[in-house]
């Protein structure tokens, strides 16, 4: 099995060199799923009905989600009755959507971490144990593990190797140069990237964040628009028997 996962998706720049480019990956990649992140595919933040469905209709199996998954309230149904998309599954009960996709021979799961993150979410290491106890026989798994330390992410690869295919971190939208094999046969990264505006920071217009770093001032901070954009991801072979990865490289690009 061949796994795309691409990092965190930025605004309308991101989205369509997502849109334009997956088709041709999953050619020349000889793609079995691909997987990207899309919680800040509307504006730069949150997603939309319409903006997951242009993932879906250009080859992506399986969105996920994170901190900004729930921006945009009419979004809430959509989470709730389209199987593909998730949001954290370590969120308190009672919220939107679900946390656990299956496609095929693939489960994704999609966590959130807690250090730096802001806000009260339930346990994430126990909320992945709780989840994989009820996944079918023989799926191969991927973990998106939303996060802002490095270290609360590797933790998790440690607890999750040989239980599951894939740990893979999104949120700081800064790929990470850390891939690899874990001693038990799972594929590993940090931090997976964006797909969004080269020329930014993080995504965001650049005068925007200066203007924010400079005086303090609660600034808005559009998405950046205009310019190549990068793509980064995560490739990932798998054996189907086993469920192990044999093989985990970056697959970076820019698109003009």
């Amino acid at each position: 099995m061949r796994l795309l996962f691409l990092g965190d998706i930025v605004g309308s720049s991101g989205r369509d060199a997502v849109v334009r480019t997956v088709p041709r990956l999953r050619q020349e990649l000889q793609l079995d799923y691909v997987v990207a992140n899309g919680e800040n595919i509307a504006g730069g933040r949150g997603i939309t009905p319409q903006t997951a469905d242009d993932l879906f209709l250009c080859g992506v199996d399986v969105v996920t989600g994170g901190n900004h998954t729930f921006q945009h309230r009419e979004v809430y149904p959509y989470l709730d009755a389209t199987p593909a998309i998730t949001r954290p599954l370590n969120y308190p009960p009672g919220v939107p959507g679900h946390g656990v996709a299956h496609v095929g021979r693939l489960t994704v799961i999609n966590l959130i971490g807690r250090a730096f993150m802001g806000a009260d979410y339930d346990d994430p290491f126990r909320a992945v144990d709780a989840a994989l106890a009820e996944v079918p026989a023989g799926q191969l798994v991927l973990v998106d593990f939303h996060g802002e330390a490095t270290s609360e992410k590797q933790a998790m690869g440690w607890y999750l190797d040989g239980r599951v295919t894939v740990v893979v971190g999104t949120h700081t939208h800064v790929p990470t140069a850390d891939q690899r094999l874990l001693p038990r046969g799972t594929a590993f990264c940090s931090d997976a990237g964006m797909c969004g505006p080269r020329d930014s920071v993080i995504g965001d217009e650049i005068d925007a964040v200066l203007q924010r770093f400079r005086t303090q001032m609660p600034t808005r901070l559009p998405a950046a628009r205009g310019g190549p954009a990068v793509l980064n991801g995560l490739l990932v072979e798998a054996d189907e028997e086993t469920r192990r990865a044999l093989h985990v490289e970056r697959c970076d690009r820019t698109v003009c």
